[in-house]
């Protein structure tokens, strides 16, 4: 009976001992984590005062108020710029438009590329050009207004980002896992040979998924988009991934200086809602149109019904009322074409 006891009490002390052990190994790791988040924090919070750039305008003129992630549906249209030491240019064409819009209520999201050489009216030049054309005539601002024009929804934040901020940005991830569609030799960053892509479903880093989103030789501007589309998913799913944690130090780093944006932090932070549950539900949405040589230059021609059954679609979205006509510029004919910017 005696021994009974001992053995109990020997195995209750051990028992004890060992839940010691692993209260110390949880409470190690919650402040390991704890420390970390705090770290992340005030890393990302620096990057993002670093990054912030306001515009002249405090509100769209599609707008009757400002309106805010926290509480708001709002739009953002994702600016993607060439700066490299190549093609170092302060009026850099924009490479990619895709116009984002948020619905608070419904944690949904509806994406929007813009083809590159979609022909439309851009104020600061007072006639119809392709729309890459509008950030080399007037930065940030020029692209903005010929988004609103184009499409008859108001742009109430921006981010602008540079081919090293995307290369790092996926490299900091370790790599995206998309679905490659052809084998070609592409362009790299430094506009030289040296990708060779594969097709079929894969992992792709920095320098792979940026020459995928970039080439236009392969098929045209819409399907272009459409890589876009999926690369920038990809990333977010990977951004959104429990793996992904340890490397936000990384992503925050890769954002730096090569970002741009007229977002918080704090409306950063609101924006991470729509994560909190994984994936949000994201729509793409292509626009129609069709090739044309009419004036000698290429433009895609948007197909004017489908612009405007997408323009009240992303209306509809944002919850907005219906106003005037947005159109009125983007159907203009096509005039001063002597003056527009060769590609």
């Amino acid at each position: 009976m005696k021994r009974r006891e001992y053995r109990n009490k020997r195995v209750a002390s051990k028992r004890k001992k060992h839940l010691k052990i692993w209260s110390v190994v949880i409470l190690g790791v919650v402040l390991l984590f704890s420390t970390y988040g705090v770290y992340l924090y005030k890393k990302a919070q620096s990057a993002m005062d670093g990054a912030f750039q306001e515009t002249d305008r405090d509100v769209s003129s599609l707008r009757d108020d400002k309106v805010t992630p926290y509480k708001d549906n709002v739009s953002i249209l994702f600016i993607g710029v060439d700066d490299s030491e190549v093609r170092s240019d302060s009026h850099s064409r924009s490479d990619a438009l895709m116009l984002a819009t948020l619905n608070n209520k419904e944690k949904t999201v509806k994406l929007v590329s813009i083809p590159r050489d979609s022909l439309v009216y851009i104020k600061e030049v007072g006639y119809q050009d392709k729309i890459t054309h509008a950030h080399a005539f007037g930065g940030v601002p020029a692209s903005i207004n010929a988004v609103e024009a184009t499409l008859g929804v108001p742009v109430d934040y921006y981010v602008k980002m540079n081919f090293n901020a995307f290369i790092d940005i996926v490299d900091a991830l370790d790599g995206i896992q998309v679905n490659v569609p052809y084998e070609r030799v592409e362009l790299d960053e430094n506009d030289k040979k040296t990708i060779h892509l594969m097709p079929g479903y894969q992992k792709l880093d920095g320098r792979h998924a940026l020459a995928l989103a970039r080439t236009r030789k392969a098929d045209n501007d819409v399907e272009r988009g459409k890589r876009q589309q999926m690369i920038l998913q990809a990333m977010m799913k990977k951004a959104s991934s429990v793996s992904s944690i340890s490397k936000y130090g990384e992503v925050i780093d890769a954002i730096g200086g090569n970002m741009a944006t007229d977002l918080t932090f704090n409306d950063m932070k609101s924006l991470l809602a729509y994560l909190k549950d994984g994936m949000p539900e994201i729509e793409t949405i292509s626009l129609e149109g069709e090739d044309d040589m009419s004036t000698g230059i290429y433009y895609w021609k948007l197909d004017a019904e489908s612009l405007k059954e997408t323009s009240q679609k992303l209306r509809d979205h944002l919850q907005l009322e219906n106003g005037e006509d947005p159109f009125t510029n983007s159907t203009k004919n096509l005039t001063d074409s002597a003056n527009s910017t060769n590609e």
